[in-house]
C-alpha cells in the first residue's frame, strides 16, 4: 500500500487544531447531558430543543473527525527547503503580470497551514497559483490561468522557509 503524502501546517496552525480538538472532546459530556435532559422533556418528535442539542452533537462529532483527519495527514516537518526557491512550507513574495506595486505575500501549503496570520494568504500547491510557483526560483516569471480564465504572470521576489516571526514581512525591495 503507497504511503499518502502527508500536507504541510505551521506549527501555529497545528497548536490551534489540537487546541480546538481538546476543546470539542471536553464538550462531548455536555452535549450528551443536554440530549439527555431534552429527551426528558417527552415527546421527541416536536422537542425543538432535543432536536437542537442532536444537531449540536452532530456537528461538533463532524468537525473533531475533520481535524483529526487534518492532523493525522499532515506535518509541521518540511525537509530541506532551500532559500530563494518555492516549495511547499514557504512564504513567497512576488508581483502580478509585471507590475512591481502590485505584489502579494503567502504561503504555500493546504488551507489547513494558514496561519492565523490575516496578513499571509495561503495558496495550496494543487491551486493554479500554488502549482504555477512551485519550484520556482527568486527572479522566476511563471504564468498560469487563473480561474475566470485570464492568463497572468507572476514573478517571484523570494521565497523563504516558513518562520512564524518573518513570515509577514516582505524583503525590501531593491
Amino acid at each position: 500500500m503507497a504511503e499518502t503524502q502527508k500536507q504541510y501546517i505551521t506549527p501555529e496552525m497545528k497548536a490551534k487544531l489540537e487546541g480546538e480538538l481538546q476543546a470539542l472532546i471536553d464538550n462531548r459530556p455536555v452535549i450528551a447531558a443536554e440530549i439527555n435532559e431534552r429527551r426528558e422533556e417527552g415527546d421527541l418528535k416536536e422537542n425543538a430543543g432535543y432536536d437542537a442539542a442532536r444537531e449540536q452533537q452532530d456537528q461538533a462529532e463532524a468537525r473533531i473527525k475533520q481535524i483529526s483527519e487534518v492532523l493525522a495527514n499532515s506535518t509541521t516537518e518540511r525537509g530541506e527547503l532551500a532559500e530563494g526557491v518555492a516549495h511547499t512550507g514557504s512564504v513567497v513574495h512576488v508581483y502580478y503580470n509585471g507590475d512591481e506595486n502590485d505584489k502579494e505575500t503567502f504561503l504555500i501549503g493546504t488551507r489547513a497551514a494558514a496561519t492565523g496570520n490575516k496578513d499571509l494568504e495561503t495558496y495550496s500547491e494543487q491551486s493554479p497559483l500554488g502549482a504555477a510557483v512551485l519550484g520556482a526560483q527568486e527572479g522566476d516569471t511563471r504564468e498560469y490561468t487563473a480561474p475566470n480564465g485570464n492568463t497572468i504572470t507572476v514573478t517571484i521576489v523570494s521565497a523563504a522557509p516558513y518562520d512564524s516571526e518573518k513570515a509577514a514581512t516582505p524583503r525590501a525591495s531593491n
